[in-house]
């Protein structure tokens, strides 16, 4: 099932994720061969989820896009329709902060994770994309990033804000010194994409194809094995943004990395951007995707004026 995974592009934490539900679906039908078992045995492992384990609806459709997966792309035995009691998925509207709330959290931070906030917050990154950029993928003088392989492995542009241009300059050289350390102690490799290291054989050397927010120290690559500086983990973003909103003494709601791109798309809404630039922006399939920050603005009073207020 990983060999499966990998040839058709699938990220390291989807292969991850999806290995895991099947083994689960394998334990919770006592270790029975998944050949043994068809679509009953899978419509009893979903239900179970959404009854006994309470999971939520994306969580759910997560473990049966997994085992869809497994009988399609592995065992060659698609399954039919698959009538399991499904989680409802609540019709949730996004954490969305007040631009002076934006501004006392990414206020509130220091360093490369400050920077990293600016990313998410002026350009619309999902913490992923900012984690992931490339030195190539930064465009001072047209003042864009272009974002590489993003959900649904879409490439798209987005803005770079003027603002960021300094900090962003002065962190770049403090990262190509760390680069050319690496390359003097004999490491400096990074990761290429599509197999694109056997095609450009120096191309994972060449400052270009670095990323912008690398890691501390040199690791072990998963999958080849070899010794190699990654991109920062995700994780310490997250964690520096929370402790950010608890300095700032935002404690009224929830907020996260994610949070920033909410922000970034309802206050260009509020500013009188087209929702078709929004959505362009943003990388969304669908506009409808787009239209949920609508209806943020609708129920938050900023569209339409009180009549107590008139």
């Amino acid at each position: 099932m990983r060999e499966a995974l990998q040839a058709q592009h699938y990220s390291y934490r989807t292969e991850q994720t999806y290995i895991d539900w099947c083994r689960r679906f394998i334990l919770f039908h006592k270790k029975r061969h998944p050949k043994e078992m068809s679509t009953p045995e899978v419509e009893a492992f979903i239900t179970h989820l959404a009854t006994v384990r309470k999971v939520a609806a994306s969580t759910q459709n997560q473990a049966l896009s997994a085992l869809l997966f497994l009988y399609r792309e592995v065992l060659r035995q698609p399954l039919e329709t698959v009538n399991a009691v499904r989680a409802r998925k609540p019709e949730r509207l996004p954490t969305v902060l007040a631009k002076t709330e934006v501004m006392r959290v990414i206020n509130a931070m220091t360093g490369t994770h400050q920077l990293m906030a600016k990313l998410l917050y002026g350009s619309g990154l999902r913490v992923a994309e900012c984690t992931r950029l490339r030195v190539k993928d930064i465009d001072f003088e047209q003042h864009c990033l272009t974002i590489r392989d993003g959900k649904g492995e879409k490439d798209r542009l987005t803005m770079l804000p003027e603002s960021i241009f300094a900090p962003l300059r002065e962190h770049l050289v403090r990262v190509k010194q760390i680069h050319e350390k690496d390359l003097q102690d004999g490491f400096g490799t990074v990761y290429l994409p599509y197999a694109l290291e056997n095609k450009y054989i120096h191309a994972n050397r060449e400052w270009a194809w670095q990323y912008v927010f690398p890691a501390k120290s040199i690791t072990l690559d998963p999958r080849s094995d070899t010794r190699r500086r990654h991109h920062l983990d995700e994780s310490g973003l997250q964690k520096a943004v929370r402790a950010a909103a608890q300095l700032a003494g935002i404690t009224d709601k929830p907020v996260s990395c994610h949070t920033f791109r909410h922000s970034f798309a309802t206050h260009l809404l509020q500013s009188g951007y087209d929702i078709r630039t929004v959505q362009e922006l943003l990388g969304h399939k669908d506009v409808r995707t787009t239209m949920i920050y609508t209806h943020v603005l609708q129920r938050r009073g900023l569209a339409v004026r009180s009549p107590l207020d008139n």
